[in-house]
Formats: structure tokens, sequence, C-alpha cells
């Protein structure tokens, strides 16, 4: 078959001239012989044609009742037939003007009727083409209507003669013409040009009446109907063939018409110049410009081929020029608004002479697949929640500015920022609620960098800034500090005012580091010397900071052979009912005295145990160990151990407290789990069934850090606790005038009397303090007040002295304290010593790194070249000493960031308690 081009449907029965109209091929297989339709055979295949409901509606037309059969036989009437009506008044004027002779009576009666009847024709032919079915009386009133006109006209031809001497050559012309119009009107129906034929013949001969006239009449008819015979076979296979030809175009002409006003794709030609002969209407409605303007017009002006596309236009430019066939050519088109991407495909044309006519193609629309390859691209290489660049794209703009081909050029300074108290934020109100902070977050964290730098997200409440450049030390210190200003201001989050806070490491290169590797690490330890020194503070790398990170990884592997060779200990700090000052129970402390350190506090060790997975190893040798403890103690003796969250999470727990509990041979409700707020993170089935799962061995449950603010009345709701522990958190500085602390207590107590729960008082160290709780109402208390966290044997001695303990220690508190990690310089009797601040007051303050150094030793501390405190030694264990300044102390002056954490200072092995 030839190329099919799709056509403009036209509109309002008017039809689309074009000009320059292409050059159509002829289909190989093509009848020469078979002449092109008319008018009235188009008419008559109408139809043929399926309507445009049925054609987009398939099923509607299913329900439908089924098609009539179709027909190769046109419409008995055609639809001009009404024309004889005018042949016949105009014959009537012609045979008056050759008899000079006014038409008789009789020729009158015989020529109306033919008028009238030719006329009926009109409404006849419209009900055959209505599409219904037509009633019995219509095909022998259509037969009359074509039949009776001819027969009424020959009979009025006789009658001129009879009457008004018309001459036979006058009716025999007048014959002939009268059948070369029926013949003409009655194209493709065989049987009504025969029958014309012989009714205008056969009339004249009738009335005639000679048999001279007779036998021509039979004769001639004989011979007209085999031969009308003949051709109605010849028209009905001829036919057949045109309509299913007229099917085939219709269906691909359908077929494209569909595709373009779909929207799919659409289709274009060009002449031999180069200028479009046709476009589809969809092309035209998004340019928004006349078609009048676009045909006409180069190919090309349908594109925007700026600087941004110069690979399309030498492309297209190439092929057209060339004239050679492409496939899928991405161009930008030229469309106003929105950008709009266009493929394009096309292949010249040539005629029979294989001469050159232009081109011919189609295109599809590429814009949404344009769009999700760069929505794809910007997920690669940003952060979708926050918009900012992602690890990949930060890690490349390092990189690119770290391998630049001239030194100045790799310099720049790295930020690495981590939010404090996020996971706190994110806990307690949701996912949701942390996004939300993330993404003011990120908005504050780029105002506050602006131009100076690109601003990235890491993951999680990470954040990188990359600063191109070299940069003087003070204004990145100026600017790490503008950045925690701002993030450390209030939040709006779901109607809720939220705090938090952020610590900044930097790194720069080429000071500290040449590849990427290296600053993204010195730059990371530089944020975890940040944290270590209270938060909320930045901290520049220094090359002392890589020992820290050696004294972890060698710290690590001392812990895995600790846990190996059985060096860890349980130590038990006594809690004693509030009443009577009896002992009620102890909570089991891990406590590890390391071969080369010492006695190591457990702020040390257990986050690298919580980091690395040993935990889970540690918490269930100290159940098992705690339960063989207890056996050895009096039935009314408790013990409490800590549950972390990956324990909880661990499917086998109850297994594990039932085998220690049965092989130490105890009551179950002697055993305590104290188990933090961190497991209700992932509130769901699971839980509820590890709650259940573990009442059902019947250890007792106790809610321990009540307060800290994860809390939720939920939790007591759903969980079987017998116990709250109120957090030292609350108890500190609960004597204080204006402490809210107290009241805060007070709801604790009364909550947990009327849920039937005891509550346990931590970290009480002072009198007062043992005094308020009391007051308060609390059922236990648990602190330094009474005793530290001593071992087994001297546990044991507690029972078998009677479970009776005396308070001992100072009336109030001292100072709140800040920790840190700050290099000092230290001078004593003309010795100098390194040293480094732990915590600090305005008062005193606990240094690190001077061994044994005996009470009231006097000290010139200096913390800058022109900062020097005078202090005393007031206690010294080990490595560490506390001091006490001569006079109090400005901690501004000395450059401190404000405190994050304030607590009181404590011996070491309180110091940042952490369980098992």
């Amino acid at each position: 078959m030839g190329v099919l081009q799709p056509q403009k449907r036209p509109e309002n029965g008017e039809q689309t001239v074009r000009e320059s109209a292409p050059v159509r091929v002829r289909p190989a297989n093509a009848d020469h012989s078979s002449a092109k339709p008319n008018n009235e055979q188009k008419q008559a295949h109408t139809a043929d044609r399926r309507s445009d409901g049925e054609r987009r509606n398939p099923l509607r037309r299913s329900k439908q009742s089924p098609p009539r059969q179709e027909s190769l036989d046109p419409p008995i009437i055609p639809g001009p037939w009404w024309f004889v009506s005018l042949a016949l008044g105009l014959s009537l004027f012609i045979a008056m003007g050759i008899t000079w002779s006014l038409p008789s009576r009789e020729i009158l009666v015989s020529i109306s009727p033919a008028v009238g009847i030719s006329v009926l024709s009109l409404k006849l032919a419209k009900i055959e083409r209505a599409g219904r079915e037509t009633p019995s009386y219509y095909k022998p009133l259509a037969w009359a209507t074509i039949v009776a006109p001819i027969g009424l006209f020959a009979a009025s031809l006789v009658l001129w003669n009879q009457h008004a001497g018309l001459g036979w050559p006058w009716i025999v012309a007048g014959i002939l013409t009268m059948n070369t119009l029926c013949f003409s009107l009655l194209t493709d129906r065989p049987v009504q040009q025969v029958s014309c034929l012989l009714t205008s013949w056969g009339t004249i001969a009738v009335l005639v009446g000679n048999a001279d006239a007779i036998g021509a009449l039979i004769l001639a008819s004989l011979t007209t109907m085999l031969i009308g015979h003949y051709q109605i076979k010849v028209n009905r296979a001829r036919l057949a063939v045109q309509q299913v030809r007229a099917r085939e175009q219709n269906r691909a002409e359908d077929i494209l018409r569909d595709y373009e006003e779909t929207g799919q794709g659409w289709f274009w030609e060009t002449d031999r110049r180069g200028l479009l002969t046709y476009v589809s209407p969809s092309v035209v409605r998004v340019t928004q410009k006349p078609e009048s303007r676009i045909l006409g017009r180069p190919f090309a002006d349908l594109f925007d081929l700026g600087d941004d596309n110069r690979d399309g236009e030498r492309t297209l430019t190439f092929h057209l020029s060339a004239r050679s066939s492409f496939q899928e050519l991405g161009v930008r088109a030229a469309t106003p608004g929105e950008e709009r991407w266009w493929s394009i495909n096309g292949r010249p044309a040539y005629d029979s002479f294989h001469n050159f006519v232009g081109f011919r193609g189609s295109g599809t629309d590429l814009t949404e697949k344009k769009r999700s390859e760069e929505s794809v691209t910007r997920l690669a290489q940003y952060d979708s929640l926050t918009g900012l660049a992602n690890r990949f794209q930060m890690q490349q703009t390092l990189e690119k500015i770290l391998s630049a081909p001239q030194e100045q050029q790799r310099e720049c300074s790295v930020f690495l920022l981590d939010l404090d108290r996020f996971k706190h934020v994110n806990d307690t109100l949701g996912h949701p609620a942390g996004d939300a902070l993330l993404k003011q977050v990120s908005q504050r964290l780029e105002r506050a960098v602006g131009s100076d730098g690109r601003v990235g997200r890491l993951g999680g409440d990470e954040f990188k800034v990359i600063i191109a450049g070299r940069t003087e030390r003070e204004r990145l210190a100026q600017l790490a500090q503008q950045i925690i200003h701002s993030l450390s201001q209030p939040y709006s989050i779901e109607g809720q005012r939220v705090v938090i806070g952020a610590s900044i490491g930097i790194a720069v290169a080429p000071d500290d580091g040449l590849t990427s590797e290296s600053i993204i690490r010195n730059s990371d330890l530089a944020l975890y010397a940040a944290k270590d020194g209270g938060r909320g503070r930045y901290h520049f790398y220094s090359n002392d900071l890589h020992s820290a990170a050696e004294e972890r990884s060698a710290l690590e592997q001392d812990l895995r052979d600790a846990i190996a060779n059985g060096d860890l200990q349980l130590f038990y700090q006594p809690v004693v009912n509030a009443g009577d000052d009896t002992l009620s129970g102890f909570e089991a402390l891990l406590r590890w005295n390391h071969p080369k350190q010492g006695w190591l506090s457990p702020a040390r060790f257990i986050p690298i145990a919580e980091d690395t997975g040993l935990i889970a190893a540690i918490g269930e040798w100290a159940i098992r160990t705690a339960c063989d403890d207890l056996a050895r103690w009096p039935e009314h003796i408790r013990c409490a151990v800590n549950v972390s969250a990956l324990q909880f999470s661990n499917p086998q727990l109850p297994s594990i407290i039932t085998n220690a509990i049965a092989r130490a041979r105890i009551d179950p409700s002697r055993l305590e789990l104290e188990i933090t707020e961190t497991v209700f993170l992932n509130d769901d089935e699971g839980t509820d069934a590890m709650f259940t799962a573990l009442k059902r061995v019947g250890v007792r449950l106790a809610l321990d850090d009540f307060g800290t603010g994860y809390s939720s009345l939920g939790y007591l709701k759903k969980a079987p606790f017998d116990k709250i522990k109120i957090d030292q958190s609350f108890v500190r500085g609960a004597t204080e005038p204006g402490s809210r602390n107290g009241a805060i207590i007070t709801s604790i107590t009364s909550l947990a009397k009327s849920l039937g729960m005891d509550t346990t008082a931590e970290g009480v160290e002072t009198l007062d303090e043992l005094d308020l709780v009391r007051s308060l109402g609390c059922s236990h208390i648990q602190g330094y007040i009474y005793s530290k966290a001593v071992s087994c044997a001297e546990a044991t001695k507690f029972v078998l002295a009677g479970g009776r303990l005396t308070a001992r220690g100072p009336r109030s508190s001292r100072a709140p304290r800040q920790t840190m990690l700050r290099k000092v310089m230290l001078e004593s009797g003309g010795h100098y010593y390194n040293g480094t601040i732990r915590n600090m007051s305005v008062g005193g303050a606990m240094i690190e790194g001077l061994w044994n150094v005996p009470p009231g030793t006097e000290f010139n501390i200096a913390f800058s070249e022109s900062v020097i405190l005078t202090a005393r030694s007031i206690w010294g264990q080990d490595d560490r000493m506390g001091v006490k300044f001569a006079k109090p102390v400005d901690m501004e002056k000395l450059g401190a960031m404000k405190p994050t954490i304030h607590r009181s200072a404590q011996p070491i092995e309180e110091e940042a308690r952490r369980s098992a």
C-alpha cells in the first residue's frame, strides 16, 4: 500500500483545500481500470461505514440490536432523481416551441402527475437513507417513482404527435435525451436503467399499436435484459472491491485521526524546500499560532533550537539537508508558557519518478518523560525532604574542589553539623513533626550560610556545609556560631514550641587533609569532640583528635576481650524504703576494671557496646549474674536489672530470663526489669506481646528515667509496670528556690499511687533532697545519700547487717557544673603539667591527666596566655582530681558556651551511669 496521509477533518461541511497538495503514492496492487467513485457512489457507501459513536464505543454498540446485513446494492432511488421533474418541465416548453401550440388537456394530464411523482422522490430517498427499517409499501412506491414519470413522459410525446403534429424525429430525440439523463442519475443501478429504457420505448410502442412496434419492443426487451443482467454482476463485483478499499482507507484514517486527537502523537509533512505543508491540529493548538502562520514556514521553526539544544539543531539540520531519515530526535518545542519537548521522526518522500518531494514524519510528546528524567536526576542529587543537595552531590562538590587544576583553587572548609535533641522531638512528636522540623532547619541553615557556601543534608539530622576558597578561622568560627545561634532558636511544630541545638565539626583543606575522605573523617572527629565538649558548640579539627578515635577503637577490642574473659562485673546500689530506711533491694550496675586504665566509667564503654551490638551479650550475662547473686540474699530483697531497647526487641528475652531464674531457683517476682521509654518508639503488636510474655514469667517491670521528655501517659495505660523511677534530673535542683521540680515529683507520685505503682527517686545526694522526696510521697529512694554502687560482697554485708542504712551526705548540693573537654596547663611548685578539664562550675572543676594528687595542692591553671586562675585540690582519685578556685570565675570570660546539661559534681562511679 502507499503512504496513508492523515487529513484534517472538515468542519461544518466545508472541505479543506490545501495549497501544494502532497504527491500521492499509488498502491502497488491498485486496479488501474477502476474509476474513482463519484459523489453518488460515496453517498451510497456511507451506510457501510460505522458511526463515530459505534467506532469510539464498541461496548455500547454491542448492547444494541445486531447491525443489518450489509448490501452491495445501492438505494433504489438516487438522491438527485428529482432532476427528472425539471427535465419534464423543460420538455413541455421545448415541445410548445417546436409545435407553436399550447399543450392539450390530455398532455397536461400526463405531464403533471409525472412532475409530482418525480418530486416525491425527495421524501422517499430520505426514508431509505435514514438507516431504519423501510415500510412494506416503500419498494413498490419507489419503483413507481422511477418508472411512472418516464412512462408518462413518453405518452405525452405521443400525444404531442397526435394533437399538435410533433414529428417523430423530435420524439426519438426526446426519448434518447430522457434515457441519457436516467442512465446518468441511475449510475450503478442497471435494473432501474433497463426499466426506464423499456418503459419509455414500450409506452410508445403500445400507443402506436402496430405489430412491428410490438415485435421490436419484445426483441429489444430481451436483449436489454440480458445486457442488464451482465451489467448487474459487473457492478456488484466492482462495488464490493470499492467497499473493501473504502473500509480499509476509513479504518486507517480513523486510527491516525484518533492517534492525533488523543495527543499521543502528531504528523507533519514538508515540500521539497523544507516548508510545512501539513501539521497535526494538536501542534497548532500547542504553539498557539494560527495554522496560516505555520504552514508554508520552515519545519525547524516549530522548535526552539537555542544554546541548550545545539545538538538537536545540528542533527536536524544535517538530516534535512542530507535528505536522510532520522528517528527519535529530541528537540525543544517553540511553545509559549511551559517548556515542552518533542521526539520527532522523519523520512524523505519521492514520487513515482524518484524525484524528492519533501519529508514526512511523526512526533511524540517527550515532556513528561523529560520531567521524569529530571526528577530522577534531582532525586539522585538532592534530598527529597529538604531540597538540599544530598550526600552524593556534596561528595562530588568536595571532590571537584579538591581536584582543581590550580593549588589555590583546592582550598575549602567543611562543616559537619549534627542536631542536638532532634531524636527527642522525633520520638515524642512523631516522624511527621521531625520531617517538618528538618525542613525549617534546612531553611535557617541556608539563610545563615547564604552565598558563603553550599548546604547539603547527609541523612537523618546530619548536615554538611562546604565553603570554597580560603577563609580565615576567625570568620569560620563566627559563621559556626551564627549557625548554632540560628538553629537553637525556638521552632513552632504543629502548634508546639520546640527547642533544639546543633554541634559543628570543622576541617579545612589542605591544612587538615588533601582528599575528600580525609577531610570528611577529620571534620567528623571534630564533630565528636564538639559533642563531647557539651554539645551546642563548634570544634576545629586538631591532630590530637586522631588519638581519641584510636583510643575508641582500642577500647572496643578490649571490651570484646573483657566479655570473652569474664572481666566485667556487676556492682549493686541499694534501694531504700523511704519510710524506715530499710533495704528494699539493689540496682545492678555494670563495672569494668580495665587491665591498663583501671576502673572505667560506663559512659566510656556502654556507648561502644551499643554501637557494636555487644550490648546483647552483656545484657544476657548481667541477667544471669544478678539472678545468681539474688539467690544468696533473703527472699524480701529484690534486684533491678536494666534492659536496653535492643534486648527488649529480642524475641528470646523471656526464655533467657526464664532460664536464668530457673537456674538460680529464685522467685520471679524478686527480679525487676528496668525499661526505658525508648522501647515504645516502635509501638506495635510486638511490644505488647513482649510485655505480656514478661508478665507471664512473673518478673516485675519498672519504667526507668520517667519524665525525661519521652514520657507519655499512654505507656502507663498500655504496659503493666509495677514501679516508676523518677529521673535524677528532677531530683537535682528540686530544693532550689523557684524550682518546679518538686511539683513535677508530686504529680508523678500521685499518679503512681492512683495506679497502684511504687516510685523510686534516683540520684538523691543531699539531706535536703532526701527530706523533699520523702515529703512528696516517694516510696523508695536511691542515691549516694545512702551508698554508691558496691560489689556483691559489700552488698551482702548490707544485707547481713540487718538491712537498715543511714543517710550520710552534705546538707545541700553544690553549684551546677558544665561538662566539657578543654585542654589547660597547670603549674605547681615550678613544675608544669598538661591536663584536661572534664567538668567545671564557677567555684571549681574536675581535671583529668594528673595521677594521685594529694588534697590541698596549690595550682595555677592557665586557660590562655591572659587567663590564669588559682585553685587548690580538694580530692584526687587515679588520674582525676577536683579543684576549688580561689574565687568564683566568669564562665563567659573563659569562652565557655552556654551549658546544655546542668548537673552536680559526683564521683566517677556515678558519672553518666549507663546500665547493661
